[in-house]
């Protein structure tokens, strides 16, 4: 239902997004049926295709071109898409979006290949691009989302961190993408200096709000809607917001201890934590941050020139900043 509600605020863009659909599709092409096979494993998982649709949005603020459009999007994508294989690898995780990981179905050897292999033809897709700022941007991002990945690594388990550590984590997990989203579809369409700023700093102010929702979820939903065992973050050692609040909480302080100090969590402790988590008052807290984030990234909106993809914009952030799951 989540998922309908998404695909109608941006309808009109189907058309756009089934070429950039197409597009990846193509470029997943390997002489290696192994990484065929592979890499369209996980496109075939399917998501929300969120990072292709603010770079269609932020291109509506210029020269609109969809076949120019596109040589910067699906590079994009492939990045994100080569930076889960291997987060998956290093979150050890079995399950995404309700089917198994790469890492799962093959090994962690052919996970990382076909990770690097995505990442090597977003690299081909930029040979296609003449705007040296275009790729400064894309450089930029793949450098960033690599430095954090490796401060991922660095921070698991570790509870003895800042509100500071976490923010700077999740900037390059997910804000960046979904800043440099917006901000090369307006490059690429040619709109003003003045207009990209502003759709840079409303991606990057979604981005916040939308990972913080995403780290509220894995506590709050269930195993069904996210495809994977609730709780799993904290599992996996990721010290999400949700959980460096709650360690005030003397109900489930125990629970984040036992975890960090690598006891294996029982089901029934897993369901325990769950319930004193979901009941606590780090949810609260951890949803003001987010919509903190998510009005800071609307009132970037108010900045830009009149244009009915305003209204989309602001839709969109709205549902992302409020999504259930």
């Amino acid at each position: 239902m989540e998922k309908l509600k998404l695909k109608l605020l941006y309808a009109d863009l189907k058309s756009d997004l089934e070429i950039i659909e197409k597009e990846l599709e193509k470029a997943l092409n390997s002489s290696s049926h192994l990484l065929n096979d592979a890499s369209l494993h996980l496109l075939q998982a399917g998501g929300k295709r969120i990072r292709p649709i603010f770079v269609l949005l932020g291109a509506k603020f210029g020269d609109y071109d969809i076949q120019q459009v596109k040589n910067v999007a699906v590079p994009l994508e492939l990045i994100h898409m080569a930076s889960l294989v291997h987060d998956d690898v290093i979150d050890n995780s079995d399950m995404r979006r309700g089917r198994e990981t790469v890492k799962a179905q093959w090994n962690n050897r052919v996970a990382m290949y076909t990770g690097d292999f995505i990442f090597a033809r977003a690299l081909t897709y930029m040979t296609e691009l003449d705007n040296q700022r275009l790729h400064q941007i894309l450089a930029h991002t793949m450098v960033e989302i690599c430095n954090g990945e490796v401060i991922q690594i660095e921070d698991k388990f570790i509870v003895d961190q800042s509100l500071k550590d976490y923010f700077r984590r999740i900037k390059r997990k997910t804000a960046l993408l979904i800043s440099s989203s917006c901000e090369l579809g307006a490059v690429a369409a040619g709109a003003t200096e003045k207009d990209a700023r502003h759709l840079r700093r409303f991606g990057y102010f979604v981005g916040m709000s939308f990972q913080i929702i995403d780290d509220i979820l894995d506590i709050m939903a269930t195993d069904e809607e996210l495809g994977k065992p609730a709780g799993s973050d904290l599992l996996q050692g990721n010290i999400t917001l949700p959980i460096l609040l709650a360690l005030q909480d003397e109900a489930v302080r125990p629970y984040i201890e036992k975890v960090v100090a690598h006891e294996q969590l029982s089901e029934e402790d897993r369901q325990a934590m769950l319930k004193k988590l979901r009941k606590s008052p780090a949810i609260a807290e951890a949803k003001k941050v987010s919509d903190k984030y998510l009005q800071k990234a609307l009132r970037e909106i108010e900045q830009l020139p009149k244009h009915p993809t305003r209204k989309k914009l602001r839709d969109i952030a709205l549902f992302m900043g409020k999504r259930k799951f």
